[in-house]
C-alpha cells in the first residue's frame, strides 16, 4: 500500500503577524494580541518574535506579559481580518489538493498523496506553499511533512519560522522519540504530570511503554497516545467541501463579573440561549437535548444535560431547561465564572414531530415567529436593537453579545470525546 504524504501548515505567530503586516510601524517592536481584560479574557493570544524574546508566553495574563516587557504593544484581536487571511491560505492549499482539514484559523492538514506526481514530493510541495504564503500573503508558515497527521503537526512545530521539516517512517524514532512527552498532540499539562510522576518523560517513553499499562493510567486515551507515539495514526484528512455532520450547536462565555445569584445565572443563560437558538434556526435545526457547562471561580466545573419533550429551537425553552439543570446540579458553594449552553441531538427543523394534546400549539407557533422576527431585526439593525427586558437589569450582563464577541478556538482533532 502506498504511503500517504501528509502536510501540516502552521502560520507563524498568526494573529500578531497579520497585525504587524497591517501596521509597519510596529513590526520591529514587541507586540502581543490579547483578549479584552475588561471581559476577563485578558490573556496573550499571540505574540511576535521580539515579544517572544522577552519570555512572553501564549496564554499568560496581560499583566504578567507587561512585567516581562514594559514596552509591550498590546492589541485587541481582529477576527474578521484573521478570517480573511485564513481563507487566503486555504485558497493556496486548494491549488495543491482538495483534501484540506483546518485545525483552527492558522493551521491545516493537507493530504497531497495524489498530487506528488504533478508538484513533486512532500518537501517540494511544502516549500512551494511556504514561498507562496510569504509572497502572496506577507506572512510566514512552518510546514511539517510526514506519513500521518500527528507527525506532520509535530514537524511543523519543530522548526520556526518559515521552515519545512520532514518526518518519515524511517527517521521518526530519531526525530520524534527524544522530544518531551508534552510535545505530542493531546498530552496536556495534567496528562504530562501523570506521566512524569511515573517516569514517562519523552515521546519515546510513551512509545515503549506497555499500552495496557497506559490504558490503566489514562483510560482509552493511553492507548491512543501510545499509537500516536509509534506512528500508527491512520486518521484521514477531511476532503475540502465535505461538511462533518453537525451534532450540536452551543456557546459559552466567561462572565464580565462573577455570577452570585440565580438571577445573574438566568440572565446569562438567556443571552447564551438566544445565540444558540438563532444559530439553530439559521442552519435549519431543532434540538432534543440541552446541555449546560458551569465553572466556578475556583475553576471547578460541571457538565450535565436533559431532554426536551419535543424538539425545539426556542431560546426560552433552552434557557428554562438550562436553569432547571443548574438548580438540580449546582449548590452555590462558590460564585460562577463561566457558563455554557448547547443544543444536542439535532433534527431537521422541518421534520415531522408528535403534537401534544394539552399544549397550546398556536401559542408555540407564535413564539417561533416572534423569535424569527427578532433574528431579522438584529440582522438588519444590530444585536442590541431589541433585547429582553430581563437583560436590562444588569448593564454588564446585558451588554454580552456571544454571537459576535466570541473567541475563536481550534476544532478538536477528534470530533467526539475528551482527553483526560
Amino acid at each position: 500500500m502506498k504511503e500517504r504524504v501528509i502536510l501540516h501548515s502552521d502560520l507563524n505567530n498568526f494573529y500578531a503577524s497579520v497585525e504587524c503586516l497591517h501596521r509597519p510601524e510596529i513590526r520591529a517592536k514587541p507586540v502581543a494580541v490579547c483578549g479584552d481584560p475588561l471581559l476577563r479574557h485578558g490573556i496573550v493570544l499571540a505574540k511576535n518574535y521580539p515579544a517572544k524574546a522577552t519570555g512572553i508566553q501564549t496564554g499568560e495574563a496581560i499583566w504578567q506579559a507587561q512585567q516581562k516587557c514594559p514596552g509591550l504593544i498590546v492589541l485587541p484581536p481582529n477576527f474578521g481580518l484573521y478570517l480573511r487571511f485564513a481563507r487566503l491560505a486555504r485558497e493556496i492549499y486548494a491549488s495543491y489538493t482538495d483534501q484540506v482539514e483546518p485545525f483552527g484559523l492558522d493551521e491545516a492538514w493537507l493530504d497531497v498523496t495524489g498530487s506528488c506526481h504533478v508538484y513533486g514530493d512532500g518537501r517540494e510541495i511544502a516549500d512551494q506553499i511556504r514561498v507562496r504564503i510569504k509572497e502572496e500573503m506577507g506572512v510566514t508558515a512552518s510546514v511539517g511533512v510526514s506519513y500521518n497527521k500527528i507527525f506532520a503537526k509535530l514537524g511543523s512545530d519543530m522548526k520556526k519560522p518559515d521552515a519545512t521539516t520532514v518526518i518519515t517512517s524511517d527517521n521518526f524514532r530519531q526525530m520524534v522519540w527524544p522530544l518531551p512527552a508534552g510535545d505530542l498532540l493531546y498530552v496536556g499539562r495534567a496528562t504530562k504530570r501523570k506521566l512524569a510522576a511515573r517516569g514517562i518523560i519523552s515521546i519515546g517513553d510513551i512509545a515503549l511503554a506497555d499500552p495496557a499499562w497506559l490504558r490503566s493510567l489514562l483510560g482509552k486515551w493511553g492507548e491512543v497516545l501510545w499509537s500516536f507515539a509509534n506512528g500508527l495514526d491512520s486518521s484521514p484528512v477531511v476532503r475540502m467541501g465535505e461538511e462533518a455532520q453537525i451534532k450540536s450547536v452551543g456557546n459559552s462565555i466567561t462572565a464580565p463579573r462573577d455570577l452570585e445569584t440565580d438571577e445573574d445565572v438566568e440572565m446569562t443563560f438567556y443571552v447564551l440561549s438566544e445565540s444558540v437558538a438563532e444559530r439553530m434556526r439559521e442552519h435549519g435545526f431543532k434540538c432534543r437535548t440541552a446541555q449546560i457547562y458551569v465553572r466556578d471561580k475556583n475553576l471547578y466545573s460541571i457538565s450535565t444535560q436533559g431532554k426536551f419533550l419535543r424538539p425545539t429551537q426556542l431560546s426560552s425553552d433552552l434557557a428554562e431547561k438550562a436553569m432547571s439543570l443548574f438548580h438540580a446540579h449546582y449548590t452555590w458553594e462558590n460564585p460562577v465564572r463561566s457558563l455554557g449552553v448547547k443544543g444536542t441531538d439535532l433534527v431537521a427543523a422541518d421534520s415531522c414531530e408528535q403534537l401534544f394534546l394539552f399544549e397550546d400549539e398556536e401559542r408555540r407557533r407564535k413564539q417561533e415567529k416572534i423569535e424569527a422576527a427578532v433574528d431579522g431585526l438584529r440582522h438588519r439593525f444590530g444585536h442590541f436593537s431589541i433585547q429582553r427586558a430581563l437583560l436590562l437589569q444588569d448593564e454588564k450582563l446585558g451588554a454580552i453579545n456571544p454571537r459576535e464577541d466570541h473567541v475563536i478556538h481550534p476544532v478538536a482533532f477528534f470530533k467526539e470525546g475528551r482527553l483526560p
